[in-house]
């Protein structure tokens, strides 16, 4: 038994969400994304991605798929020359704290209202809602979906793909960082040697964690896309070479370039009418 995973891993199981979120905004035991953590060069990742495609944000209607709860990021995607920014969240709510701070620096894009901080005009628009409940003459189609170490935590890739697909543009584009590692870093193959009911039961962290390989991101996303291209950005041979005698088998495609594989990202286009 690996009681150094273990013993942390049913805590954050059982973590109340109020504390999980309370330790997540101030990198307190728990790292936040980079939108969060590092608005800027979240923003400058996918201007580089587009950029290899001969291709911008200039005037671009994007949204940002789990934004996590702070603004930055949506007012940098602005400045970064984008026509209109969509900042999607089911379970964040806007971290006003934090926002407040941002006001100074952004007034041109932010607004106090009482208490709170929202968007000053329709550029930034928030939708606090479940995108599989988010219908295409609901909002207006979208150029481009970003996320960052978003899928991993899904509960339903499959529908919210679908979803997501059908609120982008014919010619739209999407840009998704996905890690594959247990977000127990040390070990990051760890959560695969568990069954579904141990797993999800004792272990599964209270952000989900879907525990999908890199063949079922491909075949979700072709599924929902005609072009999908899925970049390996990281593998770890070492860790699962340690690891691979207590992986379970629908863990292991038997390939183990596909098997080791620790970070993606995928870039899908043509969305499947």
């Amino acid at each position: 038994m690996n009681l150094p995973y273990l013993l942390p891993r049913v805590v954050r199981h059982f973590l109340p969400e109020k504390i999980v979120r309370f330790l997540l905004l101030r990198s307190l035991v728990i790292e936040p994304g980079l939108e969060t953590r590092d608005p800027q060069a979240a923003v400058q990742r996918y201007v580089d991605v587009l950029a290899e495609r001969g291709d911008s944000l200039q005037g671009k209607r994007v949204m940002v798929f789990g934004y996590g709860g702070r603004f930055d990021i949506g007012v940098g995607l602005l400045e970064a020359g984008t026509g209109a920014v969509v900042l999607c969240e089911k379970y964040a709510p806007p971290d006003d704290a934090h926002n407040r701070a941002l006001l100074p620096r952004y007034e041109a894009h932010l607004r106090l209202d009482g208490e709170r901080v929202r968007p000053r005009d329709e550029r930034i628009t928030l939708l606090e809602a479940d995108i599989r409940d988010v219908q295409p003459g609901d909002i207006s189609p979208v150029d481009l979906i970003i996320s960052n170490s978003v899928y991993e935590h899904l509960d339903d890739v499959e529908g919210i793909t679908r979803a997501l697909a059908a609120l982008t543009s014919p010619s739209g584009l999407h840009i998704h960082f996905v890690d594959l590692r247990d977000h127990f870093f040390k070990y990051p193959f760890e959560m695969l040697c568990y069954s579904k009911s141990v797993w999800y039961g004792w272990l599964n962290p209270s952000s989900n964690h879907n525990r999908y390989r890199i063949w079922d991101y491909r075949r979700v996303f072709e599924a929902s896309f005609s072009g999908v291209d899925i970049l390996v950005r990281g593998r770890d041979e070492a860790q699962f070479q340690q690891a691979r005698s207590r992986i379970r088998p629908e863990f292991l495609s038997g390939n183990a370039d596909d098997d080791s594989v620790t970070m993606i990202r995928v870039v899908a286009s043509q969305p499947r009418a």
